[in-house]
């Protein structure tokens, strides 16, 4: 099985303004090094994150779903971030996954973060998504998903790598940091986080933090407080050697969240 590139984009966001937005990623993008098979940007990467859904939301054939599939298209990779979608008379913290040959996948944000009322504006996802590609198992997440391990359970080993996007401020770096290497650690899987920089429009202020961790949980990628575009290797072999030497897997309960 060969081994899988994944680009992260860890920057700062302009304030609910989609076009700079998007012109500053689509520069970004142009930097990227190496050859990535997943590029990972923040959630709603091309506002903030922001309750002013009404005012922001897009169809799913907006500018922005329509700018990630050309963006994936020309230039061959698949590419990962949440937008503010409007569908069937509700506002979603949709993921959208773009891949290369024009189609489109899609995560509903299961948890909604209270804290800043995003129950009241946003309607929660039912359905994970998991994406296999050159033989590997991708199932992303957003943010707030990150504190609930239930939800990531990877019963049967059922991702080989899960994905959380982020707008998570700095006051909770430390929860953030630790909760990655639990969810890499106790489903024996590779994670992935990629959050924003600088400040937002409520002046709330986010050290990025961007990781990638192996299936124990060790570091292979940190940047803080920096903007960084990031190629990081996948090891394949890596994966397996660490579920077939240390089988927890093996011994875990067998239930599932009923939603």
């Amino acid at each position: 099985m060969q081994d899988l590139n994944v680009a992260i984009v860890q920057t700062s966001l302009v304030w609910e303004d989609r076009d700079a937005n998007l012109d500053r990623f689509h520069e970004k993008l142009d930097r990227l090094p190496g050859e990535p098979d997943i590029v990972v940007l923040p959630e709603m990467f091309s506002t903030g994150f922001t309750m002013n859904a009404a005012h922001l939301a897009e169809p799913m054939d907006g500018p922005t779903v329509a700018w990630m599939r050309q963006q994936a298209q020309q230039r061959g990779f698949h590419l990962i971030g949440s937008v503010i979608i409007e569908d069937g008379g509700r506002f979603y913290n949709r993921l959208i996954w773009a891949h290369p040959d024009g189609s489109i996948g899609k995560y509903d944000k299961r948890h909604l973060f209270r804290m800043a009322r995003e129950e009241r504006v946003y309607s929660a996802g039912r359905d994970k998504l998991v994406v296999e590609l050159h033989g590997w198992k991708i199932c992303p997440f957003i943010c707030y998903d990150l504190r609930f391990p239930v939800w990531l359970r990877n019963l049967g080993n059922h991702y080989d790598v899960a994905i959380f996007i982020a707008n998570w401020p700095a006051k909770r770096s430390a929860h953030w940091r630790s909760l990655l290497v639990a969810r890499a650690i106790e489903n024996q899987a590779y994670v992935i986080g990629v959050n924003r920089i600088g400040e937002d429009g409520h002046g709330y202020a986010h050290s990025g933090d961007s990781m990638v961790l192996d299936p124990a949980g060790d570091i292979l990628f940190h940047a803080r407080n920096i903007e960084c575009l990031q190629t990081i290797p996948l090891s394949y072999s890596r994966l397996q050697s660490i579920r077939e030497s240390f089988p927890v897997w093996k011994d875990a309960d067998d239930f599932e969240l009923r939603v």
